[in-house]
């Protein structure tokens, strides 16, 4: 039950009058690029240490391991920051239900920005140790807990200033588009400091990336500080419909959504990491192609979901969220075997497309994701309960998926079994999703209790 609150729990002004058509377009606008981009940077900051996961880490802070173990024990750390996620999902959302959109976003931008930060400062095993792991463990975690946050709040920030029922699935495709834009800067940088010789890159040019996300957190601030709160939570608060517990209570009112948003995300969130992240040590160390090939052909692929991302958010407005996230479960499900095909020729430039191509189905659920799970959730929960549905499939999805692909590939030695793996992934999604409301188009101010009602 919702429980009043005072005045000074948030920064949204409930007792301004309605905003004209033009101002509030103007806040839309606003709103989507200060997600959009903010979200960038988070992602930013979470790619640039996957990629450098797979190029420099199992090197330097697991010197001594086999390279097999190493890039293993490497890779676990790396699942750390996912295995997080959730746990930032249910602190953010907390506030986020409580205090607002904007002032959460602020805080998971500067937590994810100076964990980021802290990641160039860490010696190496060579300095002192094992504590070198220790320390990029619990940064890693950091991270998690920041990232886990972002996402709810960036795609309520967009959606929740949507102006009709017809567009959402566009307007909360936009804060997915942060995710491309994080992964082409992050592959960008290393890309560019990794022109320097192999033994200066690893003893200090993967540091600089890192240092420079305390410049983009400035300008991600900077801009977040400008926008309002969103008209869906300013409203909430003038009817005192503010939960005191909003985790504790999605949990009890909408189970079902939060487990169904998780297993839908098998199939996007899986291939996705193998896609990016595994695709380094096994491009470099199976298929010998060097750093530079793949990442270029990853800088490309994300350049692919500029244009995928918010398209396959609009065609989901046209012919229903559910049916566009099945066909994209669908497609990858198939593409696994398609890619290792490709990549198992041996052939630069087919190597390259397959990598290229790789984002794409992805990008076929991930465009209409945000709204699909946003759009399930009551309003006065709907930060706690999209976040943390989208963010549990982080502990049986993204953090796991290139720890078992190295596992799987070590154990059968055919890159098949994992490609197996991502069709495994892909039947769960299409379950889940088959079971999930489409509320494409539908009012979604209505509370729970008023859907359940007339359900």
């Amino acid at each position: 039950m919702a429980h009043p609150e005072n005045c000074a729990m948030t920064s949204a002004n409930i007792d301004s009058p309605a905003i004209s058509a033009s101002e509030h377009q103007t806040q839309l606008r606003r709103a989507v690029l200060a997600s959009t981009i903010g979200t960038a940077i988070e992602w930013y900051d979470f790619f640039l240490y996957s990629t450098v996961t797979g190029l420099v880490f199992a090197k330097l802070f697991f010197p001594h391991s086999d390279p097999w173990v190493g890039t293993l024990e490497a890779f676990a750390i790396y699942a750390v920051g996912f295995i997080a996620r959730p746990i930032g999902a249910a602190i953010f959302g907390h506030y986020g239900d409580r205090i607002g959109r904007k002032s959460t976003l602020i805080a998971t931008l500067l937590l994810m920005g100076l964990a980021t930060f802290a990641v160039a400062l860490v010696p190496t095993y060579a300095t002192i140790g094992i504590w070198g792991a220790v320390l990029l463990t619990v940064l890693r975690f950091i991270q998690g807990i920041g990232v886990g946050g972002e996402w709810g709040g960036s795609v309520l920030l967009s959606m929740e200033w949507a102006r009709t029922n017809h567009s959402r699935g566009f307007i909360a495709s936009w804060p997915q588009f942060g995710v491309p834009c994080g992964l082409f800067v992050a592959n960008l940088a290393v890309l560019a400091f990794s022109q320097m010789s192999g033994e200066q890159f690893l003893a200090w040019g993967w540091r600089i990336p890192f240092l420079l996300s305390l410049i983009l957190v400035a300008v991600g601030l900077y801009i977040r500080l400008g926008i309002q709160e969103t008209p869906v939570f300013a409203k909430l608060l003038a009817e005192r419909r503010i939960e005191r517990a909003p985790i504790l209570e999605v949990i009890k009112r909408q189970p079902r959504q939060i487990l169904q948003s998780a297993f839908a995300r098998m199939a996007e969130q899986a291939p996705f990491y193998i896609f990016t992240a595994f695709i380094f040590s096994y491009g470099t160390g199976t298929l010998h192609v060097s750093r530079d090939f793949l990442l270029t052909a990853v800088l490309v692929a994300s350049v692919v979901s500029f244009f995928s991302i918010p398209f396959f958010g609009y065609l989901s407005d046209r012919i229903g969220r559910k049916a566009m996230y099945m066909i994209g479960a669908l497609v990858t499900g198939v593409f696994g075997f398609i890619y290792f095909g490709m990549l198992n020729t041996g052939v630069a430039w087919i190597i390259f497309f397959a990598i290229v191509l790789s984002l794409i189905p992805h990008d076929m659920m991930y465009g209409p994701q945000a709204a699909l799970i946003a759009e399930s959730f009551t309003g006065r929960l709907r930060y706690s309960g999209a976040s943390l549905g989208y963010q549990l499939a982080s502990v049986i999805a993204g953090g796991p998926a290139p720890l078992i692909a190295a596992w799987l590939f070590g154990r059968y030695q055919t890159s098949y079994a994992i490609a197996i793996y991502i069709a495994c992934c892909a039947v769960i999604s299409l379950i889940a999703t088959a079971l999930m409301t489409d509320f494409t188009g539908k009012d979604i101010s209505r509370e729970y209790e008023e859907r359940h009602a007339t359900a």
